[in-house]
């Protein structure tokens, strides 16, 4: 098998394993703009940068302030995110709740088990 093969055979194992985590019963699916919101508040997390509310609303490529805050209530309820108090009450810091956070780490072994795993 050659190395571009094996590349491909990887990451398609992975979306199966991913694939098979997401149908298992927890939290609640998020619509694909809320995918790539969350993949972003998750890397903001990584690097223990703060996410406030406002911060996220002015990201043009998330869409509409409205659109943005709309997502974000959502994705709140569903158990992705929370919404936590800061030192202004005006403002609320976006943060990974344990709930996604664990998802994350299901993926990172779903990652590490492809790449170990041949087909």
């Amino acid at each position: 098998m050659t190395t571009k093969a094996r590349l491909g055979a990887t990451y398609l194992r992975f979306l199966e394993l991913a694939e098979a985590i997401c149908s298992l019963p927890s939290l609640p699916a998020l619509d694909p703009l809320e995918e790539r919101m969350l993949g972003s508040i998750a890397r903001a997390n990584d690097e223990g940068a703060d996410l406030s509310v406002r911060t996220m609303m002015s990201r043009v490529e998330f869409g509409a302030p409205a659109t943005i805050h709309t997502r974000l209530k959502s994705m709140r309820a569903k158990g992705w995110i929370l919404l936590s108090d800061t030192e202004d009450a005006r403002r609320k810091q976006v943060e990974l709740s344990q709930a996604a956070l664990m998802h994350f780490d299901k993926l990172s072994k779903c990652v590490m088990k492809a790449a170990s795993t041949t087909r």
